[in-house]
């Protein structure tokens, strides 16, 4: 078993590096703000329509950009599921959402979360799936994308005020990355057995005689953007654990690359756009070991299982509860980390059925930020932020004044960081801590005890970091819940981004410092190591005591300690 799990991760990681890589050449080129080959005239002309040639934005107009662009599809989406019985390709007749689930679906999409409080096969159109969720997987993931690209320019630039231009960026990258990319995955998923139609719901009667609804839809055009946006919203209940939505292990494999693909190609393309490619490279090494660390953990958890199970005189302790027979327990728990490392929340088993420990790497994952990979943009950005404060740390430590990329790291920027980074364990634990103390929030628990705590913890923790996946055991459906996990969604997405932009325009009007002698290598395995340290002692310092009354007191109890 343990050289399955070997080959399973190298397959992995070895797939996804050579694909990343072609793809972060050509990211850079939009980095440089450059057309893709063949296009300049065609943009030329667009760009004139749109009033936006040639016009570069500093790091508060392309703020002010994203955040009235977002704004906007809140709104629209918002009308969109309030109207959904007045609108068309509803053959079931689905009723119009009610107004806090509605919020609380809107700012889910748009902030690229898609937390779901609801069953898509019983509660969203067609319409509502293909017209409003689907486009906003793609507009959300342009969005990070483009945020993380204002930042490299801020790292790459030389003294000059503008980071290029929002409007510009999101068109590439939805015209030239996104739809590209997603559309062969759409169709090679349509090949394995994913739905794609707008046929009205099958009623069939099963061998036993006993009778069953099939749901239809537009499935495969939406699975594939949620996984290359890492968005993660599901067109059934089950999300990827649905036949329909995940048919085989082929499908399973290319949902895994597709959530990870954008956020390494995005490293290579700092590494081009910054000149230094070892910076790219660094990122992917720290990424890499703390995710390869992270599958360890959580297949060494599913195998050991349950100990009760051997003294009830089962064959094996391993854990198979919540997991799809046809995936199995490595497959389960590779996805599990994945989609929990990236910010996409995409699930193909249960994680409220793993084990204690099982279930805490998934969420921890998600606690320190989602930066191990992260979410398209999102991951990169919060990254640099780790390596910031890795720069500060090594600067205090040999008393220089801390440098990235010759750049100086300086109270400004420190200020920024510091609260681009405790912004969202701020919500996670004081989200936590109002559900636990008020009636309503405890009344959408539905499991006594710590493994209750645990679902409430990784909910909150889930929406404050934009993944959206979930324990499960939460009856969420509520204006309490709606509205709190929409606050955290808003701000877990927008109050991080505005600092990140002040950190890009105070870095691109700075001079670029000369490397000296005492100037720290931010290359090399030192350096790495001191990454990865920053990630593990913000996560430790943070989350440690909620997590030691949840899944740390669970798993004492199994032990029966």
């Amino acid at each position: 078993m343990a050289s399955s799990a070997f080959l399973l991760i190298f397959s992995y990681l070895a797939v996804l590096l050579i694909l990343a890589r072609p793809l972060g050449q050509g990211l850079t080129r939009f980095i440089n703000d450059k057309p893709a080959p063949g296009f300049a005239g065609i943009e030329r002309r667009l760009w004139r329509l749109c009033g936006v040639y040639k016009q570069d934005m500093n790091w508060r107009g392309y703020l002010l950009a994203i955040l009235l662009f977002n704004l906007l599809g809140i709104i629209v989406l918002l009308a969109m599921l309030m109207l959904q019985d007045h609108l068309p390709l509803n053959p079931r007749h689905l009723p119009a959402l009610s107004w806090h689930l509605a919020l609380n679906t809107a700012i889910s999409f748009v902030t690229n979360t898609n937390w779901q409080s609801y069953a898509g096969e019983s509660t969203m159109s067609y319409f509502s799936q293909m017209v409003g969720l689907t486009v906003q997987n793609f507009l959300s993931a342009a969005t990070g994308i483009a945020v993380a690209f204002a930042l490299i320019r801020g790292f790459a630039n030389r003294s000059v005020a503008t980071l290029g231009n929002a409007w510009r960026d999101m068109a590439r990258i939805t015209l030239y990355v996104l739809l590209p990319i997603a559309l062969p995955i759409a169709l090679v998923s349509i090949s394995q057995g994913t739905l794609q139609n707008f046929s009205d719901y099958l009623s069939l009667t099963t061998l036993e005689g006993a009778q069953q609804t099939l749901p239809m839809g537009p499935v495969a055009s939406q699975e594939a953007i949620k996984m290359l946006g890492t968005n993660g919203g599901g067109f059934f209940n089950v999300n990827s654990a649905h036949p329909f939505e995940n048919p085989n292990l082929i499908t399973n494999f290319i949902q895994m690359i597709a959530i990870f693909l954008i956020p390494a190609a995005l490293c290579f393309a700092f590494g081009n756009a910054v000149r230094d490619r070892r910076q790219g490279h660094a990122l992917l090494w720290a990424m890499s070991l703390m995710f390869i660390a992270a599958v360890a953990v959580v297949m060494w958890a599913e195998l050991s299982g349950n100990p009760h199970f051997l003294q009830l005189g089962a064959d094996s302790a391993v854990n198979m509860e919540g997991k799809e027979t046809r995936f199995g327990i490595l497959n389960s728990s590779l996805f599990a980390v994945i989609t929990t490392a990236a910010s996409c929340g995409a699930v193909n088993a249960m994680h409220d059925s793993f084990t204690a420990l099982g279930g805490m790497m998934p969420m921890w994952l998600i606690q320190v930020g989602e930066v191990i990979f992260g979410g398209v943009g999102s991951g990169l950005y919060g990254m640099l932020l780790f390596v910031l404060l890795a720069v500060f740390i090594a600067g205090l430590m040999i008393g220089r004044t801390p440098e990235y990329l010759g750049k100086k790291i300086e109270v400004w920027e420190m200020k920024m960081t510091a609260i681009a980074i405790l912004i969202t364990p701020a919500l996670a634990l004081l989200g936590t801590a109002l559900a636990m103390m008020t009636e309503a929030g405890r009344a959408g628990m539905l499991n006594p005890g710590t493994h209750g705590f645990s679902e409430v913890l990784y909910a909150v923790s889930s929406a404050a970091n934009n993944n959206g996946s979930a324990f499960a055991g939460l009856s969420a459906n509520t204006p309490f819940w709606n509205l709190l996990l929409a606050v955290a969604m808003l701000l877990g997405r927008f109050a991080v981004i505005v600092p990140v932009m002040a950190i890009a325009g105070s870095l691109a009007i700075k001079k670029v410092q000369p490397v000296g002698s005492g100037t720290l290598p931010t290359h090399g395995p030192l350096f790495i190591s001191l990454v990865i340290g920053s990630v593990l002692l913000v996560g430790a310092l943070n989350f440690i005591p909620a997590l030691a009354l949840g899944p740390v007191a669970e798993h004492l109890q199994l032990l029966g300690h």
